[in-house]
């Protein structure tokens, strides 16, 4: 143990130091709905590069406010549940009860997080009822990369996007800005800090494009590659900087690094993240993490309780513990979590017993 005591260390990461479950969930990811109102072309069920669409039927799926407040009784019986993150295959804003899910959220005192493209949104009703955080996919800073990476947005929402963040910005609410990267933006990367700074962004958060599924077609190329790693990120780095924009390009960078279609650097970070978080689908799937290949079990099956401490759970963390990363670990999309809960886990107990724990990779 090194700079925090052990009564400082947060119980899940002394259950990945001791390999069992101690606590419940920090975070549970819960996807409310399949609708979306716009086709992102990087996104693996609504872009128009797919080469095969998600049915109707498919898109149609919501889950209830009901359903969402018997998941989070059970999730909180397992105590240290602090997070909820409200967010869907497709636009949280457009199921017709998500004002009253935040309710629920709230009630409960949980820090919640919600992530959107933000146009379907009731701004006065976001800020009324005290939403603590919201990821805004903004993807793009000028209408044209905007509207190139959402086809189907072409009657106004550019505007409306600005007016809320400009209604943010005026009311002090400091959310955090998405920009997923791809080849429609990739050149725009600086203007992306700017735009951050513009809204008084909370942080700006770099992702780049994962893409399967015919999607691939929206890959940077390899010239916006080199473009990004040899001038565009030590730019937006000191334009952040210049204008206190906090974020995530140490770790973009390292995504440009991995090269090909892969997009986190996962060997040499490690995976933690099966000791914080859970993500259930409308379905009632439940996921180890965001990844949709690595199911857990389903909430029609059992309780979300026993399956957290339950066979399936605990040998995916051991195998993580391992090392052993699924293909699709390659473009993880907690790179981000992943990053922060290394640095939580060096911090308390030291640099070898991190690689120790992920399979012995530094």
């Amino acid at each position: 143990m090194t700079a925090m005591t052990k009564k400082h260390v947060p119980l899940p990461l002394v259950g990945m130091n001791e390999g069992k479950v101690l606590a419940g969930p920090e975070t549970i990811h819960v996807d409310v709905t399949n609708s979306c109102n716009t086709n992102c072309i990087t996104c693996w069920d609504h872009s128009p590069l797919l080469t095969l669409g998600r049915k109707s039927e498919w898109k149609r799926r919501r889950i209830d406010a009901a359903a969402l407040e018997e998941l989070l009784a059970d999730a909180c019986s397992l105590g240290g549940l602090r997070a909820v993150i409200l967010s869907g295959m497709g636009e949280p804003f457009t199921h017709p009860d998500i004002y009253r899910m935040i309710e629920v959220v709230k009630r409960r005192g949980l820090h919640l997080t919600i992530i959107t493209n933000l146009v379907a949104a009731d701004a006065e009703r976001v800020l009324e009822l005290g939403v603590d955080q919201l990821l805004i996919g903004v993807h793009g800073a000028t209408q044209g990369a905007y509207e190139a990476f959402h086809p189907s947005f072409r009657n106004g929402e550019w505007d409306r996007l600005l007016a809320m963040l400009a209604r943010f910005r005026e009311a002090g609410r400091r959310f955090k800005h998405v920009q997923v990267v791809c080849e429609v933006n990739a050149d725009e990367l600086v203007d992306m800090v700017r735009f951050a700074s513009r809204y008084d962004a909370f942080a700006l958060n770099f992702k780049l494009a994962s893409l399967r599924g015919g999607t691939e077609a929206a890959r940077i190329t390899d010239a916006q590659r080199a473009r990004l790693v040899r001038e565009l990120v030590p730019e937006a780095r000191r334009v952040a900087e210049a204008h206190e924009v906090t974020t995530n390009l140490d770790v973009f960078a390292a995504q440009l690094e991995a090269g090909g279609e892969a997009t986190a650097p996962i060997d040499e970070v490690g995976c933690f993240i099966g000791y914080t978080y859970a993500r259930v689908l409308v379905d009632g799937t439940v996921l180890y993490c965001c990844n949709t290949e690595v199911v857990v079990g389903n909430l029609a099956a059992a309780r979300f309780a026993e399956l957290w401490d339950g066979a399936r759970w605990n040998e995916l963390r051991a195998r993580m513990r391992r090392g052993e990363y699924f293909p699709s670990c390659a473009q993880c999309g907690k790179i981000n979590e992943n990053v922060k809960l290394r640095k939580r886990f060096a911090k308390a107990y030291g640099e070898e017993r991190a690689r120790a724990v992920t399979g012995g990779r530094s």
